[in-house]
């Protein structure tokens, strides 16, 4: 592994770990978003402020650094680039340094990872996602079916080992922060998309 990609691994997982639920939210005058809802620093938390723009930043910042991340992989070192900055980002909004490691969930990051790597498989799983959400009304059920469906997608998309590999690290690291979700799930009691 070259300084040159040791340095781009580096700065993906300090763009990942830049908290912009959190940052959006305290400069919109609501305080820590850790202290409402689920505590966590992403896109679905900021939306039970009832601020839907301020969600949608979010969403759309938390996405940036992903495909910040690809790109600047890319640029590096190629495919094996792409795979290991993708998932430095995505560990770094998982586990940002500035936060005591206590962060998101990755979904968004995740999305800005597969949207920079693979447009067309991103536009897929985000496909599988709203489906999910218009049937069941719950964020996490989404969330995890368009993780899942990652790699194979990816995979049916002809892309390289590098971008499944990449596809299943990161729905394997999303489906273990989901933990408290999927017991939710299982036992009838995670909450609903508006409420």
């Amino acid at each position: 592994m070259t300084p040159m990609l040791l340095a781009a691994i580096a700065l993906s997982y300090l763009l990942g770990s830049i908290p912009f639920g959190l940052l959006i939210t305290r400069a919109s005058g609501l305080g820590d978003i850790r202290a409402i809802g689920s505590g966590s620093i992403g896109a679905t938390n900021v939306l039970r402020t009832g601020r839907k723009g301020l969600a949608a930043a979010t969403l759309f910042f938390d996405a940036a650094k992903g495909v910040a991340a690809v790109l600047i992989g890319a640029h590096v070192a190629g495919s094996p680039g792409v795979l290991a900055c993708g998932l430095a980002a995505v560990v770094g909004h998982l586990f940002p340094v500035w936060l005591g490691f206590k962060g998101g969930k990755g979904v968004a990051t995740g999305l800005g990872v597969l949207l920079a790597a693979s447009p067309l498989s991103a536009a897929i799983c985000a496909v599988i996602w709203l489906a999910v959400a218009f049937t069941t009304k719950i964020s996490s059920a989404s969330s995890l079916s368009a993780t899942l469906a990652a790699p194979l997608v990816v995979w049916l998309m002809g892309a390289d080992a590098n971008l499944i590999v990449l596809a299943a690290a990161v729905a394997v690291l999303l489906w273990a922060k989901h933990h408290a979700n999927i017991r939710r799930l299982l036992a009838g009691e995670e909450p609903r998309i508006g409420t």
